[in-house]
């Protein structure tokens, strides 16, 4: 018998408060500043869950919001110097800018924030009216008796560890409304049950991730450069690894940087976090770190899958927006405007549809804007970058990746290549243990390379301790049985936060694994890398989970 709830009804449900999420809110109320919009966000406030590089766009915020700097956007440091750098194991190569296709060219851009920025935005929502409601988790999606999308449950808390109702125990409320937006980002619980429930990825490829890496360092004054951005790709990744780094000077004195490893890499001995510290010890890296102050550290995934992995958008009652879709430009290493534009073009079909006396159908009119939009037209043109890199390896995959940007741009789309496939998942792509050595890496130093734990405590992660564990594992026994002697057990590796952990007796007996759910990041690695694909990330208690303050 289903648990009886107080429920709440509004016109639009956004799971979200990401810049997709708030965007949509803030052009529903543009549009009809009547409608009532509720944003649910699983963080303990708007932004804490938000990490990005990042180097955005301004395209879409010029759209939403014209005078955002007179608002005093947090929004100032102006990309002023590009760089694209080829790293050898002890020195380094800058590839000419006139060689990268127009898109792949920051200025104009700006290096910011995004959690500082999404706060901001989170502001201006409320400004409208809009209701936003932290440390909210949408744990459970609630359907009409025509099988459409009517709403959510959220806040459901105090239950223990081992199932029982706490003395602190509610059971959450339901949210309802005409239409539920899901904002959630990479990989959100939500929206793969939504794509199984709608076959929503049916004549779509499948998604494609990676993991990002980032810290926050306050550097010394005289290596500070304001407005540079450096991506490099190379050591220590070998050729048939994907993946690259990214520094970026902004703010007083600050460098955000990091590393992105592509998920469909093959070794399972490989550590995306050790590889993060090894970057950092590089010649021409290390430098400028030393003397300085790491602030912060985080990890998230990222999608990367771009025209081809996009689902499709809407279902009964609702439609995916942000990264719930999967709109990254992978090259360009930026999704924050095509977050946006989705949001504002998923609010604008919405508040049509209800003004026009709908509700719980299916947004064509988004669908159909989705298909026009300069952000379709912007994934059509590096449509083969991640696909190539994945065939043909990093040095001549991205070469023939700019050469099709080139030809993508000038030929308004058209391919030599065509549209290639991506093939496997990022979890069938890990290969058996025996076929590869393990990786031995360096022990940091404390001072410019880091271990795990110290990583987490800067990322002001936190989570009730007697709750369920939100990393569940559909058979028990794989980790130990299937991936500990097939894979050498891969999570221990991949998962950027000592989360996983398999343990033995002194005499290494008798193994056992261990999920350690208070130190998780949300990066949802071991969701989409775990080549059982036995664990399955959901949202934990509300208020769980990283605080990013300036990542």
């Amino acid at each position: 018998m289903a648990e009886e709830r107080e429920s709440m009804e509004y016109d639009v449900v956004i799971v979200g408060a990401g810049p997709a999420g708030l965007s949509a809110a803030i052009r529903l109320k543009q549009i009809a500043p009547a409608l009532s919009v509720a944003v649910l966000e699983k963080g303990a406030e708007a932004g804490a869950h938000i990490l990005s590089g990042a180097v955005i766009d301004p395209v879409a915020l010029n759209e939403l919001i014209p005078d955002w700097k007179a608002r005093g956007a947090p929004i100032e440091t102006e990309v002023g110097k590009d760089e694209y750098v080829f790293l050898g194991p002890a020195g380094s190569l800058k590839l000419p800018s006139f060689l990268m296709p127009p898109l792949m060219h920051n200025h104009g851009n700006y290096i910011v924030s995004l959690g500082m920025v999404t706060r901001w935005l989170a502001g201006q929502a409320e400004e409208l009216g809009v209701e936003i409601y932290p440390g909210f988790p949408a744990s459970e999606l609630v359907f009409d008796e025509t099988g459409a999308v009517k709403g959510v449950v959220a806040g459901v808390f105090g239950i223990a560890r081992d199932g029982h109702k706490k003395p602190d125990y509610q059971p959450g409320m339901e949210l309802h409304g005409k239409y539920v937006l899901i904002a959630e980002g990479a990989r959100g619980s939500l929206a793969k049950q939504l794509q199984a429930r709608f076959d929503l990825c049916a004549k779509s490829q499948p998604q494609k991730f990676g993991i990002g890496l980032k810290e926050l360092w306050e550097v010394a004054p005289e290596k500070h450069e304001p407005g540079l951005v450096r991506h490099c790709v190379g050591w220590p990744l070998d050729d048939s690894t994907g993946g690259g780094a990214f520094i970026y000077h902004w703010g007083d004195r600050l460098v955000s940087i990091g590393y992105v490893v592509h998920l469909n890499y093959r070794n399972p001995w490989l550590s995306p976090f050790d590889e993060f510290q090894r970057f950092k010890q590089h010649p021409t890296v290390r430098p400028m770190l030393e003397g300085g102050k790491r602030l912060a550290y985080g990890a998230r995934a990222i999608t990367e899958g771009g025209l081809q992995s996009v689902p499709k958008l809407t279902f009964p009652g609702g439609a995916l927006i942000g990264c719930s879709a999967g709109f990254v430009n992978v090259p360009r290493i930026k999704g924050t405007h095509n977050a946006m534009r989705s949001g504002m073009m998923a609010a604008e079909a919405a508040a049509e549809a209800i003004a026009a006396g709908r509700m719980r159908d299916e947004l064509d009119a988004y669908e159909d804007a989705y298909k026009r939009s300069a952000l379709r037209k912007e994934l059509v043109k590096v449509r083969n970058a991640k696909p190539l890199l994945s065939r043909f390896g990093t040095s001549i995959g991205g070469f023939l990746g700019i050469f099709d940007m080139w030809t993508t741009t000038l030929l308004g789309g058209f391919s030599f290549f065509g549209t290639l496939k991506h093939g496997k998942t990022d979890a069938e792509a890990t290969e058996r243990a025996a076929k590869h050595k393990k990786i031995e890496y360096p022990k940091p130093d404390g001072v410019i390379s880091f271990d795990k734990s110290s990583s987490v405590y800067l990322s002001n992660t936190n989570h009730e301790e007697d709750q369920p564990v939100h990393l569940k594992l559909t058979d028990p026994s794989v980790p130990i049985r299937v991936n500990l002697p097939e894979y050498g057990e891969p999570a221990r590796l991949y998962c950027p936060a000592g989360v996983y952990e398999v343990l033995t007796d002194d005499d290494g007996a008798n193994p056992r694994f261990q999920i350690n759910a208070q130190n998780c990041v949300h990066c949802k690695t071991c969701d989409i890398k775990d080549p059982s694909q036995n664990i399955n990330w959901v949202t934990p208690e509300g208020g769980g989970g990283p605080n990013y303050p300036m990542m």
